[in-house]
């Protein structure tokens, strides 16, 4: 039976034979040569890949090392400023939770007036604010969005807890639907006692906080890693 194929195959599709690899495409690195002389290494060869390949001079690291010395006092100094900065410029989030709410607000009315202290007018977006001010009764549905805006508020901050229902449970403790403590879900730093406390009592925690801050005994971010939310919230 005469085949369908063409007797000469050239005119058919096969496949070319590779005769040789095809050549590698090398990009030629030169950060080190447009970077600055005094940093990065600049000027040094394009074969150098990595900064550590770099080796310092004696002098070089003579240098480096009183530079060192001379660094490790500077943030010193500077984190003391910036304590008593913070300290005198509070911003506490608006989040009343229940009628504790109502004593935290009396607190920024011109009766009481905590601005006078350097606590500033309360802030509805954590983004802008430091102090979390947790005032009334945490329930398990609360807990959640709670803890997402403790989260969204930038290093340093500073949790006080106002009122006994938020320090312990208060009346609704054994109850199923309330946590019994917000330092159950986040660190507290300063606990206002009291059904509810009155205004003055809230005035003195945020004082406590204030000097908590100064002595450095507050809130730093290795504290970020404490209790999380409970299971079924």
């Amino acid at each position: 039976m005469p085949s369908d194929q063409p007797a000469n195959r050239r005119g058919a599709l096969v496949p070319r034979q590779r005769d040789a690899l095809v050549e590698a495409i090398v990009v030629p690195n030169t950060l080190w040569e447009a970077a600055d002389p005094l940093a990065y290494g600049g000027g040094q060869p394009t074969e150098i890949t990595h900064l550590r390949e770099l080796e310092l001079s004696s002098d070089a690291r003579r240098d480096n090392g009183r530079w060192a010395a001379t660094l490790e006092i500077i943030p010193t100094k500077a984190d003391y400023v910036l304590d008593l900065i913070r300290a005198n410029s509070l911003w506490p989030l608006l989040s009343g939770l229940a009628c504790c709410a109502i004593e935290m607000m009396s607190a920024a009315t011109s009766k009481n007036d905590m601005d006078r202290w350097g606590m500033f007018p309360f802030r509805a977006s954590p983004r802008q604010a430091d102090v979390l001010i947790v005032a009334g009764t945490l329930t398990t549905k609360m807990a959640g969005p709670l803890l997402r805006l403790w989260e969204q508020m930038p290093e340093p901050k500073w949790c006080v807890a106002m009122g006994d229902c938020t320090c312990s449970g208060g009346r609704y403790k054994r109850s199923y639907s309330t946590i019994e403590g917000i330092d159950r879900i986040m660190p507290v730093d300063v606990y206002v006692p009291g059904c509810p406390p009155r205004p003055e009592g809230l005035i003195y925690g945020m004082m406590k906080l204030q000097q908590l801050i100064k002595d450095r005994r507050g809130h730093w971010p290795e504290r970020a890693i404490g209790p999380t939310v409970p299971d079924g919230v």
